[in-house]
């Protein structure tokens, strides 16, 4: 797993670096510089990598003459700009760089490249030059190096700064970011006033949790992360909580298929789903979980839908259970579903389609306390929960939520009478800090929760989060989430932990996204071109595994 961390972190493992390990500021600043030099050497002018619109569609023999804009604040981050400006002026680059301190007020390893440059003979002009020229990079191309503002950015930007992000963004050149983009909070990836909108950014030793959060994600471009020394016992290390699982983290997740095994080997699960005028969300789930590897699939349906239901199922099983006669399941089914899961399932799954009805509520409840065996909710079963969360904590099983950001907010309400002012301002914090309100709801509840959205992050209650890359937005569709219910409902049956399922389920089912929408275009993608995608999936990753 690669770690993501907070600037706080980041600064940790930098002063412990220098501290402890004895390598100094000066030496990871150098270090640092190099590695943006180097990119940018790669992606500008040798062509060996070409992020989607990073360069002007400019021919390499003619790129020899594009002028490098260095933009340095007066920290660290403009530190290591100075160094990137040097050692790219040392190769025969037209170099200006432009602060935004006075070189009086430049202290420790920023001052000393700030020296560096300047006897190197880096033109190094105050930053209202760039202000006041209107046309700084003519007569031929030009390429800006964002070193403003880094990590510790805490509050908004404000003039003459903002100023100079404004005219960035204005003019129709490449910029490279060193670090974060110029604006963007390293810790919840929002704009703190304006931000930078880079085509690259390259940051070091670990990536920061605003390259992945939007708008942060956005803003940041392709993002490179570079090694710049940092001791991988700190890098690497477990008190580091939110992790980016990797394609090998991924194959090594994916349950074994033994020779010697039959159905029930891979788990069977029961999905609670369904209602009048919502079948197609309960099959979707159930065929889901099929092609993902679970060996049975009951679907538990109410009674009077049975003969709709069992024309269009072929490998899923049925279950009628008491509904109320208009079509959605009765509280009183609850003994029937307990029953069934004690004698023959490993999983319960509930919530496609289930209706908003009120004895929902109250079914659900009853299979919280009741069930032994693990739990997935979502949709409808978690609109149930509205003001009812302490339930959860009362379950003797595991259970793992998945809730859009409109439903986590119901869920965060804490009446359960909904209100759509407080829901909308939910909406906004949850946005605004996906990651810690996951952790903090994990951790308060006991559950395993699926942040659903971009990113998904999946938090556990030891505390500990994970962020899916994977996904796009074709799949901002109808049934989408219900293909997903099924996905980790079948992992979990194959007797993976909560968190591994659902990190799992996550990221296949964002990766059979991607491999349709390339397929097909994004505007065209349904939920049931995922459900058919999965089989390609698994072997593209039975055939990665194979070649380690």
């Amino acid at each position: 797993m690669l770690k993501v961390v907070t600037a706080e972190e980041m600064q940790q493992i930098d002063r412990t670096t220098i501290e402890r390990y004895g390598i100094a500021g000066t030496i990871l600043m150098e270090r640092a510089g190099l590695a943006v030099a180097s990119k940018i050497n790669e992606i500008f002018f040798q062509g060996t990598d070409n992020p989607a619109g990073a360069i002007h569609e400019l021919p390499l023999q003619k790129r020899g003459n594009m002028k490098i804009i260095v933009l340095c604040g007066g920290g660290n981050n403009g530190g290591d700009g100075l160094v990137a400006a040097r050692i790219l002026h040392h190769q025969g680059k037209d170099v200006e760089a432009y602060l935004a301190a006075k070189p009086e007020d430049l202290i420790g390893d920023a001052k000393v490249n700030y020296k560096a440059a300047k006897k190197f003979g880096v033109k190094i002009f105050p930053v209202q030059r760039f202000l006041t020229n209107p046309l700084p990079l003519t007569p031929y191309p030009g390429l800006i190096v964002d070193a403003l503002l880094g990590t510790g950015l805490n509050k908004d930007v404000r003039m003459p700064l903002s100023d100079v992000i404004n005219k960035i963004n204005k003019l129709s050149l490449p910029v490279i970011s060193i670090d974060i983009p110029s604006g963007i909070s390293s810790d919840t990836g929002q704009i703190m006033g304006c931000a930078v909108k880079a085509q690259v950014t390259v940051t070091f030793g670990l990536p920061k949790r605003g390259h992945y959060i939007y708008p942060g994600a956005e803003y940041t471009g392709k993002l490179y992360v570079e090694d710049i020394g940092f001791p991988k016992k700190l890098t690497g290390s477990e008190k580091i909580k939110v992790n980016l699982p990797q394609k090998e983290d991924i194959i090594s997740l994916l349950p074994e298929r033994p020779r010697y095994s039959h159905k029930g080997t891979y788990g069977h699960v029961l999905l609670i789903a369904g209602s009048k005028g919502k079948t197609g969300a309960a099959l979707m789930a159930a065929k889901a979980c099929l092609r993902t590897g679970a060996g049975l699939v009951t679907i538990g349906i109410p009674e009077s839908l049975v003969s709709s239901f069992q024309s269009r199922v072929t490998e899923e099983m049925i279950l009628p259970l008491a509904d109320k006669g208009n079509g959605t399941l009765s509280f009183k089914s609850a003994d029937a579903i307990l029953g069934f899961i004690k004698k023959q399932a490993n999983v319960l799954a509930i919530g496609p389609g289930l209706s908003a009805d009120v004895e929902i509520s109250e079914l659900i409840s009853r299979l919280i306390i009741g069930s032994k065996v693990p739990i997935v909710i979502d949709a409808d079963g978690l609109n149930a929960l509205s003001g009812k969360t302490g339930i959860l904590k009362k379950g003797k099983a595991p259970i793992i939520l998945t809730p859009h950001v409109g439903e986590m907010a119901r869920l965060l309400q804490k009446s359960e009478v909904r209100s759509q002012k407080s829901e909308r301002k939910l909406r906004t914090i949850i946005e605004q800090n996906r990651i810690n309100t996951a952790l903090s709801f994990s951790k308060q509840t006991g559950t395993c929760l699926v942040l659903k959205g971009v990113p998904t992050v999946i938090a556990a209650p030891d505390g500990n989060a994970f962020i899916n890359s994977t996904g796009n937005p074709g799949m901002a569709t109808a049934g989408t989430g219900d293909v997903l219910t099924g996905m980790i409902s079948s992992f979990l049956a194959q007797r993976l932990s909560p968190q591994d399922a659902s990190i799992l389920g996550v990221y296949l089912h964002g990766l059979t996204g991607d491999f349709v929408a390339q397929k097909r275009g994004e505007y065209s993608l349904t939920a049931s071109d995922i459900i058919s995608a999965i089989p390609g999936i698994f072997k593209i990753i039975r055939d990665k595994r194979a070649s380690l």
